[in-house]
């Protein structure tokens, strides 16, 4: 038998003075709840309750141990008050994954205007490049850009970003604008070499077919964002995402070509280890970045221009 639910009945049965009353109150029969204090008396070795043909009494020790008995359960009522809190109401720490530029410039202003709505909710962000194990980390979530590794994680949609070729106006008033995939041999390509093939950059051509063109150029990098600070320099030109073009290309320092080719974009997922029993901060974030960042996010506005 549980000794929780044995110590329960054993309180019911002291304040109600009858094992019949306390039984009805809880629900069992009269030989279950006795068979439970019972239980409890044999295995502390002591009598608990002075039993007689017309009513009980507690015994020295019975008071002593109900008095602990009532502790133990009003703690376990407030733990488990506290636990169903954190379960439903959004609170306590969340700790995100996420790449470093993602994070800085969207994940952050988006944890700022989440914690407005949830106040009770500390978030510890943690970014990176390279992929994190989620349960030995102690990751709440992650934001994965693009395939997603690990199939045993859940995995929720959040958006996705275009990929576009740009560069500086300095660069094409020098080197001029390559006008079909085929113009990037000529040109110089700044090539992200953590993202294999490193030097073969993909595009959809009209009509539906898939071309992949060999590039190369005098800088490669396994930090997307050293490409898109040399492009913005005019040493060459970069494939990256929108979500980290966009706004260069909206105020004018990048400029976007090849538009009528659309390399695949970027698939932006957020990812978690489990979806039973999904604690209320990790449900409530997800939505909220589902809501900020579905079906167009902003930075697809970079056609836009100011």
């Amino acid at each position: 038998m549980d000794k929780l639910t044995s110590m329960l009945v054993f309180t019911k049965v002291a304040k109600a003075g009858s094992f019949a009353s306390a039984a009805k109150e809880l629900g069992l029969s009269r030989a279950m709840a006795t068979k439970h204090v019972m239980q409890l008396e044999n295995g502390l070795g002591i009598r608990l309750l002075n039993r007689t043909t017309r009513n009980l009494s507690l015994t020295e020790v019975g008071m002593v141990y109900l008095e602990r008995c009532l502790q133990i359960l009003d703690e376990m009522e407030e733990m488990e008050i506290a636990v169903t809190r954190l379960q439903t109401e959004p609170r306590g720490t969340l700790k995100v994954n996420a790449t470093p530029f993602f994070g800085a410039y969207h994940l952050a202003p988006a944890v700022a205007a989440y914690t407005e709505i949830y106040p009770d909710v500390n978030v510890e962000m943690i970014l990176q490049a390279s992929y994190v194990d989620l349960i030995e980390e102690g990751f709440d979530l992650a934001i994965h850009l693009d395939e997603l590794r690990d199939s045993s994680l859940i995995a929720r949609k959040l958006g996705s970003s275009q990929r576009v070729v740009c560069g500086s106006p300095a660069y094409f008033k020098k080197h001029g604008s390559p006008k079909t995939p085929d113009d990037l041999r000529k040109h110089n390509c700044l090539v992200n070499s953590s993202l294999p093939p490193r030097d073969q950059w993909q595009f959809s051509v009209p009509g539906g077919e898939t071309t992949v063109i060999k590039v190369g150029g005098t800088m490669q990098s396994n930090v997307a964002d050293a490409l898109r600070m040399a492009a913005l320099s005019a040493l060459g030109l970069v494939l990256l995402p929108t979500y980290m073009v966009g706004q260069d290309i909206r105020k004018n320092r990048l400029q976007a070509v090849l538009t009528d080719y659309i390399p695949a974009p970027l698939e932006i997922h957020a990812v978690y280890p489990h979806r039973k029993h999904l604690s209320a901060k990790v449900r409530t974030f997800v939505d909220f970045l589902h809501e900020r960042f579905h079906p167009k996010p902003y930075w697809e506005e970079w056609a836009q221009n100011d």
